[in-house]
């Protein structure tokens, strides 16, 4: 899997929770230890400026593999492996990669004036000498992200949620790093803002020669940012493919339900057959195929025996029984 062009390689990435209640209480209603595999053997690769999405419903493991990433989490087992940065102080050595959080309110430290938040990483990592320059590379970052270098005399509650994205994403940039993991940047979003802070990302990309890895539940929103699609459900990827590939020709039948929700204004199939059911427990996931309860061509092997992950013709990868290679 090791590539010269690979920005990011994860290679059977599994992450363990200990979910067990109290030792007392364990005692007492005499339960064993519960663990949850929140990740599951996980494999993908992100090309150097290129956006890999991972997509799937709330639950399935995406945010974990980003924190997992980040280094917010220590893997279970797996390996993570970035490639050495190109330019910057950290020139030679691994990637750094900063992650941009779903909900700007939360990750702004509310007491910091916008300045001092985008400084700090510039004075940690020692990218600028002296106050006047981390002054004014705080106002350059401002300006990069369509914000006024004045507003970093402001705190956090005095902007409006597209605006505080704005500011983590300056935030994020400002120790110059090569990969950003973005986990859900634009869900707490209005849908007008969620465009503004898209195409930001897009030109950001382009001019700084930045590589992401995407995390969403809304296939509309990654088919504008990803190069790239995996799709997960209950910790593993079930299908990995190239964007405009996997919207024309979805393969598995998780992947078919999760474009389904999609509006479709000009053609909304108002009469198509409705694929129901709940996510099952990742407590106590199900044998076989983790979706053959809500699968509609599941067979028995399905109900037994967990597909592999297959790579398919054009350099797409299915973890289904049933699809074809």
């Amino acid at each position: 899997m090791r590539s010269p062009d690979n920005a990011l390689e994860v290679d059977q990435l599994t992450r363990v929770f200990d979910v067990s209640a109290p030792w007392l209480n364990r005692v007492i209603d005499r339960k064993p230890k519960r663990y949850l595999r929140a990740v599951q053997d996980v494999t993908f690769t992100v090309q150097k400026g290129k956006c890999l999405a991972l997509v799937g419903e709330s639950g399935c493991g995406k945010s974990t593999v980003a924190r997992l990433v980040t280094g917010l989490y220590d893997p279970s087992e797996g390996a993570i492996v970035f490639a050495p940065a190109e330019k910057g102080a950290n020139r030679g050595k691994p990637l750094e990669a900063q992650m941009i959080f779903q909900d700007p309110h939360a990750s702004l430290n509310p007491r910091w004036r916008v300045g001092n938040i985008i400084a700090e990483p510039i004075e940690v990592f020692g990218l600028r000498d002296g106050r006047q320059a981390i002054d004014a590379r705080v106002a350059e970052l401002l300006r990069t992200v369509g914000l006024s270098p004045d507003d970093a005399n402001r705190f956090p509650h005095e902007f409006s949620g597209g605006q505080r994205q704005r500011i983590s994403i300056a935030r994020a940039l400002a120790s110059e790093p090569e990969f950003l993991v973005c986990d859900e940047p634009t869900s707490a979003l209005d849908v007008s803002v969620q465009a503004q802070i898209l195409n930001l990302m897009r030109r950001l990309q382009d001019e700084l020669g930045l590589t992401y890895l995407f995390i969403s539940h809304n296939l509309a929103v990654v088919r504008h940012m990803a190069d790239r699609i995996a799709v997960m459900y209950l910790g593993r990827i079930v299908e990995e493919a190239e964007t405009e590939a996997l919207f024309a020709n979805p393969q598995h039948p998780y992947t078919r339900l999760l474009l389904q929700t999609i509006p479709d204004v000009a053609a909304p199939n108002r009469d198509r057959a409705l694929m129901g059911g709940e996510p099952p427990s990742p407590l106590d996931p199900p044998k076989g195929c983790a979706f053959h309860p809500r699968c509609p061509i599941a067979t028995e092997l399905c109900t037994k025996v967990a597909p592999e992950v297959r790579n398919r013709d054009g350099g797409g990868k299915i973890a289904c029984h049933l699809a074809p290679l």
